[in-house]
């Protein structure tokens, strides 16, 4: 059953660390990628692929303009990989899509949209342990010699220098885990990496139904956001810890003190 709907915060914190238990270290220690939306019926579509008619040359020539008009300040080197996340975290339409390896963090993006308490949230938990069986080869490799289960920036130049390079290294779709470098407080306070898909047009939503082994999908009723919200502030899983800084600290304040509008 690869969808259950939570009906508790136990029953909740429970699925969040499901599986985590590692005999062999004697730790819990999860290999879970985790997105919270705030609707369970958003898909996992990329930036890039929601433009209509994307293609590669328009996913190159959108990374190639970000490389040109970026501030000097923001240079991340020859890395493909770092601009690529560079380009993700400040909103410009890529193939990644933006996970953590909290759970709590991603209860905080299925909760703090005070706008959507009349639907119910939906939490992604994607075994990244499982996904990168299915990678290729080459990519396997690197991980192996790396020790690693999530590739850095490095890790992947190893393997390909550039999206064309990438998506040449199999014929079948495949996903991997790019753990982004640490751009600023906010990327490291979120626990942040990304899903790197081997197309701008590949839908992870149908290439993880085609894999079922490798992901689970919590369901938030709408009727458990609240304490779910209230027992995240408490923990301090809030904007002024993930979103550091004035902007941060606004957006927690007008949500904390939005009256609760009851039915």
């Amino acid at each position: 059953m690869n969808e259950v709907r939570v009906e508790s915060w136990n029953q909740l914190n429970d699925c969040l660390y499901e599986g985590a238990w590692r005999e062999d270290l004697g730790r819990f220690r999860s290999y879970t990628a985790f997105r919270g939306m705030s609707n369970s019926r958003y898909d996992l579509r990329t930036g890039i692929s929601r433009m209509a008619g994307a293609s590669e040359g328009l996913e190159d020539a959108i990374l190639r303009a970000f490389q040109k008009y970026a501030h000097h300040g923001a240079s991340a080197g020859d890395s493909t990989w770092n601009w690529l996340a560079m380009a993700q975290h400040h909103g410009l339409m890529t193939r990644l899509l933006d996970w953590t390896y909290s759970g709590y963090v991603a209860l905080h993006f299925v909760t703090e949209d005070l706008d959507h308490y009349d639907v119910d949230g939906i939490i992604w938990a994607v075994d990244y342990l499982k996904t990168n069986t299915l990678l290729p080869r080459k990519l396997r490799q690197v991980l192996e010699q790396e020790g690693s289960h999530v590739f850095t920036a490095d890790m992947l130049s190893k393997a390909a220098g550039s999206l064309k390079e990438f998506d040449s290294l199999s014929r079948d779709p495949f996903v991997a885990f790019f753990e982004p470098p640490s751009l600023d407080a906010r990327i490291v306070n979120q626990y942040a990496l990304f899903s790197l898909v081997s197309s701008p047009a590949t839908e992870l939503d149908d290439w993880l139904q085609q894999h079922p082994e490798t992901f689970r999908r919590y369901v938030i009723p709408a009727e458990l956001k609240w304490e779910v919200r209230d027992k995240l502030d408490q923990a301090n899983i809030t904007e002024r810890v993930l979103y550091p800084g004035l902007d941060g600290l606004g957006r927690w304040i007008k949500r904390y003190y939005t009256p609760r509008v009851r039915p």
